[in-house]
Formats: structure tokens, sequence, C-alpha cells
């Protein structure tokens, strides 16, 4: 068998980090974010070497690649844990005010019910945040976002009642979301 030279090796890991880059980067299905599992199939099994050389990369651009667990808090854990795990991109520093493309109620409505399940120690019954909510949008509306939010992954629900989805823990700040309702 050949060895490869250092020049083989640095072409292999940079078109595998362009190929992770272009997973991650651009989405295929409805929710943003590869699998573990997909990125190992496309890179190989060194797929988190390759994740970790793309991190560097994003770092200079003030993104990172996150590892989220979609049970619960940030991915750790061994091999088989982390192909489960979900992979995003997202900005370290919220320099974007417009990042998000979303309206500006559907944005508020998602703040404060983030806000009232983190007031309620990470989980609250649907019907009182939807109570919550009906004091200041129209109950159509209230319905189809909780539902959307909880399809995008921002929220999860078991038996009626809400917690904290994946997508939350990956992209949002909680802290300085509070930060910020407590300064208004």
């Amino acid at each position: 068998m050949e060895e490869e030279t250092e020049e083989e090796s640095t072409l292999k890991t940079e078109r595998k980090v362009k190929k992770a880059a272009q997973l991650l980067f651009f989405r295929r299905h409805r929710i943003p974010g590869v699998k573990g599992w997909e990125l190992k199939k496309a890179l190989g099994d060194d797929y988190m070497e390759v994740i970790g050389v793309l991190n560097s990369a994003l770092d200079k651009l003030g993104m990172e690649v996150k590892r989220i667990s979609e049970e619960g808090g940030i991915g750790e854990g061994g091999e088989e844990k982390t192909e489960r795990d979900r992979f995003m991109i997202v900005l370290k520093n919220h320099l974007v005010e417009k990042a998000s493309g979303e309206r500006i109620d559907e944005v508020a409505m998602l703040s404060a019910t983030l806000a009232y399940i983190i007031s309620k120690q990470g989980k609250a019954p649907r019907k009182a945040i939807e109570e919550f909510l009906s004091d200041k949008f129209p109950k159509h509306r209230i319905f189809f976002a909780l539902d959307r939010y909880i399809k995008q992954g921002y929220l999860g629900e078991d038996e009626r009642v809400l917690y904290i989805g994946w997508r939350t823990r990956a992209e949002v700040d909680r802290k300085s979301l509070l930060d910020l309702i407590l300064a208004s």
C-alpha cells in the first residue's frame, strides 16, 4: 500500500471540508443541519476532525458548527451518540438583527413563549401558554405558530406540555433573551 504524501492528504482534507460546508450550509430537508450519520457517510470515519477544520475556517467569519442532541443538551457522548446528533452552522455573535427572515410578531410570539417556558423551569402546559399569548395575539395565529415552532424544533411537546426544543438550544442565547426582556 502506498503512503499518502502530505500534499495529497491536504488536498483530500480540503475536499472533505468543502463537502462538509456544502452539506451544512444548504438545506436539503425542512429542518436545518445534518445528522451525524449523514456526515459520516459523506465524509468518512474522520468526519469529526473535518468538522474541527471547518470550525476553524468558520471562526474567521463569526460562525461555528454546533452539535446538538435532539434528546436534550449540547451533543456529548460516544461515537454512536454522535451519529444521532444534529450538526448545524450558527452565528457566534448575533450582529445581524434581521437574519431570521421571520415577521416581527412571529419572533415576538416565540420570544414570549420561550421566556414563559424558561420562567416555569423549562416546561409549561400548552393551554397555559395559549392563554398567556392570547392577551396580545389572535388565538388562530397562536395555534398555528405553536404548531409551526414544534415542527421547526424550537419547541418540543409531550402530552400537551411544551418545553424548549433542540433548535432553541442551538440558535437562541437564552440568557440574552431574558436580559433583553427584563430590560424593556
